[in-house]
């Protein structure tokens, strides 16, 4: 008996054919373009990616051979939305991508009821997230005011699209659900005043179901869709999260720390409080900080510095190299603990050297890193001395800094698809006790930093001269 995972991300789609025991039999991905067509947009073609993943599917499913496949799950990365119609599942517009936050200059119209909005939502009010996004579209495209009002399109985030499109039926998970600012975790359905608030009728969102949940039959395969979750989610699930009191770190794309907070959902400033799992009336919540640019700075100054992607080698190019220089990423803003919508990239005492300015922007990442994890102290959370880590930029440079920045140990998984791992777990039923890939981890322990406070005090500095610290102190 095998099991088909999708793990779709912010560049790539990938393909996972797992057997019963755990092993990955098959693994292939398909990359695809992100459109940056003004500064702060950024999108994708939501039909190249529902063809990917079919493709994926059905090579998948040839590959099981013989053994038949149990069931499907997918993994989504969680804050990109679209508009589709109902009768055809056509897309009506580009895939609107997390880092994308032209919906930052609607935000004013809202301001004054962003604490509320975090309370209900366990969300900030971001242009990141769906209810700014969905005001924006709809003010931008009259076309759209009209399917609105006739009852023709949805809108959602780009797992509902392709859950709708592959299976018939259209839904919108809880862990995802969290991500439009629309849902109310406690009471698990839209939230009116949310949905008001930003102009979103009730009947243009999809059905809110579980994260395990039969949605119903792949394409014409006759194997079910039995799982879809955020990607960070899954990732920590992957890294065996499920206990109450659980800690993990993801580094994709972007960057994310999750921790378990259990059976009550509980809002945090600074974070992001969301569902971590549900199964019929089950739910475990986690809060969040995460990290915009994490992978994706490197892609970033690629083109900045007029570097090859296949000259970046970031990792290596700044294995032995200091800088007292500050870079802070702004080309998809800062989430948590701050939430600054974008801005300007900010240099430092940074000169022109190319391998100084990369060392800076992988920094950031630390520094953020240390932000959050000081912003769950701050809320009595108990960290571990032995933190977890998964994803494809958890490069051993980087994660020694993090070590070395925040004292803690951290263990790195050799096998990096946790995400995947994560979504196999659900399918199996093997969430809750399944350990396997657990082993072969590699340990980063804290060595001593001579800069260490003197950066982190000018880290802290060049954010409070930017305003970025009052932001989160108002929140």
């Amino acid at each position: 008996m095998n099991y088909i995972v999708i793990d779709q991300g912010t560049s790539s789609t990938k393909a996972f054919l797992f057997d019963t025991n755990g092993k990955i039999i098959h693994s292939n991905q398909a990359k695809y373009n992100l459109s940056r067509p003004k500064p702060f947009h950024i999108e994708c073609d939501p039909q190249i990616i529902l063809d990917d993943i079919s493709r994926l599917f059905y090579e998948m499913r040839a590959l099981s051979k013989s053994e038949s496949v149990r069931g499907v799950g997918f993994a989504f990365q969680r804050s990109t939305f679209l508009f589709w119609e109902k009768l055809t599942c056509k897309p009506l517009t580009p895939a609107i991508s997390w880092q994308d936050t032209r919906a930052a200059k609607t935000l004013k119209n809202f301001n004054q009821y962003k604490q509320k909005l975090w309370n209900i939502t366990g969300s900030p009010l971001s242009a990141k997230f769906g209810g700014p996004k969905f005001f924006y579209m709809v003010k931008n495209n009259r076309t759209l005011n009209d399917k609105i009002k006739n009852n023709e399109v949805y809108f959602g985030p780009l797992s509902s699209f392709i859950t709708h499109a592959i299976t018939g039926s259209p839904a919108v998970d809880e862990s995802i659900a969290g991500r439009t600012l629309l849902y109310n975790g406690r009471k698990g359905k839209w939230s009116t005043f949310a949905t008001d608030l930003f102009n979103v009728p009730i009947n243009c969102l999809p059905p809110i179901t579980p994260t395990k949940h039969d949605y119903g039959l792949m394409l014409d395969s006759g194997i079910p869709l039995l799982t879809v979750i955020g990607d960070q989610q899954a990732a920590l699930i992957g890294q065996s999260g499920l206990k109450k009191g659980s800690i993990g770190t993801n580094f994709g794309t972007s960057a994310s720390v999750q921790y378990n907070v259990g059976s009550v959902l509980t809002v945090l400033p600074g974070l992001i409080s969301s569902t971590l799992f549900s199964y019929k009336s089950e739910r475990i919540f986690m809060v969040e900080g995460t990290i915009n640019a994490c992978n994706s700075i490197f892609h970033y100054l690629e083109n900045i510095l007029s570097i090859p992607h296949k000259d970046m080698l970031w990792d290596k190019r700044i294995k032995n190299i200091d800088t007292q220089g500050i870079f802070v990423p702004g080309f998809s803003g800062i989430s948590a603990p701050y939430w600054k919508s974008g801005f300007d990239d900010v240099c430092v005492d940074l000169g022109s050297d190319p391998n100084q300015i990369i060392r800076a922007g992988m920094e950031s990442i630390g520094f953020l890193f240390n932000d959050i994890l000081n912003c769950f102290k701050s809320n009595g959370m108990k960290i571990p001395k032995t933190l977890t880590a998964s994803g494809g930029a958890g490069r051993p440079v980087l994660l020694q800094f993090i070590s070395s920045l925040i004292d803690l140990e951290i263990c790195y998984f050799d096998q990096k698809d946790r995400t995947a791992i994560g979504v196999y777990r659900i399918l199996s039923g093997n969430h809750f006790k399944d350990k396997s890939e657990n082993r072969n981890r590699k340990s980063f322990k804290p060595k001593p930093l001579t800069y260490k406070n003197r950066k982190i005090a000018k880290w802290t500095e060049t954010l409070i001269n930017l305003n970025i610290k009052d932001n989160y102190s108002e929140m």
